[in-house]
């Protein structure tokens, strides 16, 4: 049984790590490597991230600590400081991008059918981006502004359980309009994005793969009506058009028809206009998918808050993507443990008892279950928007 492992070991146990050795050896990660292999590596960077570490001095100390435990918890040599920084400016960081990838793949698989707020059969993706500020002088890669440093983080992010399915991390100067060149469209499925990825030429090339976009029209936005559907103004609805583009470059990267939609908020009265590329699903439920749109805005305060992406235990590129590809793969390891577990704890609580309980020897389903600790915090039991939280 359980009773004499430590919960980070069990933790450890739903890592695949078949799939991990793959990744490692695509890109010889522990080529000449003697003291730091890749996987202790990751093991290292995901106890900074559930245990909210500070410095590589703070990871070091903490682990040292446990003695004995180290071993049976999977750390096989024993961690020096600069040992750990070497592997963070060395070690390629897609080894952990790609082993996210892996996580992504089965925490999509166990959240497909995780309802989010619209009735709709097809899935949806929420694309948005967070910018992370940081230090010009420490940083001076991350280009953005001329006395400024930071980095955008790119997410397309299902609704069905709020799991990320592609990360891209840029300079902050990357416009976010350039991802969409970089994204492989789901034929069938709806892509939520906000007026900064308004751009015709890009949303026709998602149209011609049969996929469905929901934006928001900006104030410029010229158009020749062709015909109106009826609509319910009581539900929020104004107008229900199909519209052509009338702008010279509009009309030229984007020839198809597109449907517009007008719409107020009953309990802000702010009006919002909608453009999208379907012409099947009600009015109504395209507003209220543009409004599930939220939920990546709540994804990024969150990992923000409970994860460790704002400050960086090293400062080249290589260490920050390092470290923010770890952090991914904690969320999706805790996502994937709250799932095949069956816990009705939110993720937040979940992360607060494993950074006490991570070298205890009991099982991981006991320590995640107990009664006294179900009892999620107010302002999170108030906010309907995050099931999966």
């Amino acid at each position: 049984m359980q009773h004499g492992r430590t919960v980070f070991a069990q933790l450890v146990d739903s890592l695949p790590k078949y799939d991990f050795d793959k990744c490692v050896a695509r890109y010889h990660g522990d080529f000449r490597v003697r003291k730091l292999p890749a996987y202790e590596h990751f093991l290292v960077l995901a106890f900074a991230q559930l245990t909210w570490r500070e410095s590589l001095r703070d990871i070091q100390t903490c682990l040292t600590s446990f003695g004995p435990k180290l071993y049976h918890s999977g750390f096989r040599h024993p961690l020096a400081r600069s040992t750990l920084a070497d592997a963070n400016e060395q070690r390629d960081w897609r080894i952990f991008a790609d082993f996210a990838q892996v996580l992504i793949t089965q925490a999509s698989a166990l959240y497909a059918d995780e309802p989010f707020g619209a009735e709709l059969q097809a899935a949806a993706y929420a694309l948005d981006s967070t910018t992370i500020d940081l230090c010009l002088s420490l940083f001076p890669w991350a280009t953005f502004r001329r006395s400024k440093a930071a980095i955008k983080l790119h997410t397309l992010l299902a609704l069905q359980g709020n799991i990320p399915t592609v990360i891209i991390l840029t300079p902050a100067s990357v416009h976010d309009v350039n991802i969409l060149d970089q994204l492989a469209w789901e034929a069938g499925s709806f892509y939520l994005m906000d007026r900064g990825y308004l751009d015709f030429a890009r949303l026709h090339r998602l149209h011609q793969a049969a996929a469905f976009f929901v934006t928001r029209a900006k104030k410029n936005f010229r158009c020749v009506r062709r015909y109106s559907r009826p609509v319910d103004k009581a539900t929020g609805l104004r107008f229900d058009q199909t519209v052509f583009p009338t702008g010279f470059y509009a009309r030229q990267n984007f020839p198809d028809p597109l449907r517009r939609i007008g719409y107020r908020d009953p309990a802000t009265g702010r009006k919002l206009v909608f453009l999208t590329n379907n012409f099947t699903v009600p009015a109504l439920t395209i507003a209220q998918l543009y409004h599930g749109r939220w939920q990546i805005e709540l994804f990024f305060k969150w990992i923000k808050q409970h994860l460790r992406i704002k400050a960086f235990y090293g400062t080249s590129a290589n260490a920050v993507r390092l470290q923010i590809w770890s952090a991914i793969a904690v969320y999706l390891l805790v996502a994937i443990l709250k799932k095949r577990l069956h816990l009705d704890t939110s993720l937040y609580t979940i992360l607060q008892i494993l950074s006490l309980t991570l070298f205890e020897k009991m099982p991981i389903s006991q320590a995640l279950a107990q009664p006294s600790l179900q009892t999620q915090p107010a302002d999170l039991q108030n906010n309907p928007c995050l099931p999966g939280f």
